[in-house]
């Protein structure tokens, strides 16, 4: 069973209903870890994993025969986004912005289009406390933040749960993370700013057709906002985690709730009963 972990802004507690869920189950379950969020990946910084394999993606970006060419601008015309155009008597290429289709070389008339790799990011491997991890690294500058979203999750094994971590926001790296999943746990903060994204969320998350649950994070007196906005779209709120000075110096340490604070295991693992219960309904 695949579940994203996703929010409509950065910040809200993704990573943290990630990591403690992973350390919550893995003893009953079978459990994996995907880090999503390549562009700024940071459950490593909690779980610690030992990583035993890295490997280099890359994606075809186009190459030119200048010779071959005649600038007639048809794979300008094809590209989605820009990475090629002609200018003047010039043909030039973006591989930043190269999202890898082929269709530059796919529409070319003479052949003068071929591809070469171009290094995107790497995903790493390994285990977390007895847990298969698995994160991406997007490089620095690369566009192609999707395309090693989907790498990442191609990576998704067998086990009987698998999380994923997903990006913040609602673009299509989020989207890349929490299509086809089997449900989508939404975190939002009880704060106009976070009722606002969380609104966006939900709508991005219904569009994917995908299941889906609340959970506030710094809950406290404002939590009217949220839940009025859930009772009213018929949305579950899983879970509530308050707002707490020792909660937030354990996660500037690094250190897992479930682990300072035993007792939220049980309630971690609650979390996920409620959640299988939903979708066998």
């Amino acid at each position: 069973m695949m579940i994203a972990i996703a929010s409509g802004k950065g910040g809200t507690g993704k990573t943290t209903i990630t990591i403690n869920m992973a350390l919550s189950l893995h003893e009953r379950r079978d459990v994996q870890v995907l880090d999503c969020d390549v562009e700024e990946p940071n459950a490593a910084i909690f779980l610690n994993p030992q990583f035993s394999e890295s490997e280099e993606i890359s994606i075809p970006i186009p190459s030119v025969d200048n010779e071959l060419c005649t600038l007639c601008g048809r794979c300008a015309q094809v590209c989605a986004f820009h990475a090629i155009t002609v200018l003047g008597s010039h043909l030039l290429t973006f591989p930043e912005l190269c999202h890898g289709c082929g269709g530059c070389m796919l529409f070319c008339p003479t052949g003068a289009i071929t591809e070469k790799p171009q290094g995107i990011g790497i995903i790493e491997s390994g285990l977390a406390q007895n847990i298969p991890f698995v994160q991406g690294r997007l490089n620095p500058g690369s566009t192609a933040t999707s395309t090693l979203i989907k790498e990442v999750r191609r990576r998704a094994n067998d086990r009987d749960i698998v999380l994923i971590d997903a990006p913040p926001g609602t673009s299509c790296p989020v989207i890349a993370s929490v299509a086809k999943t089997d449900f989508c746990l939404l975190v939002t903060e009880p704060t106009p700013f976070g009722l606002n994204d969380l609104t966006l969320a939900v709508e991005m998350v219904k569009a994917l057709n995908v299941p889906l649950g609340v959970i506030i994070n710094r809950s406290g007196a404002n939590d009217d906002i949220i839940k009025e906005y859930c009772d009213k779209n018929d949305i579950p709120i899983l879970m509530s985690i308050p707002f707490d000075r020792q909660f937030a110096a354990c996660y500037a340490k690094g250190i897992p709730l479930v682990k300072a604070f035993p007792e939220w295991k049980r309630a971690f693992q609650e979390l996920w009963d409620n959640i299988e219960r939903r979708l066998n309904a």
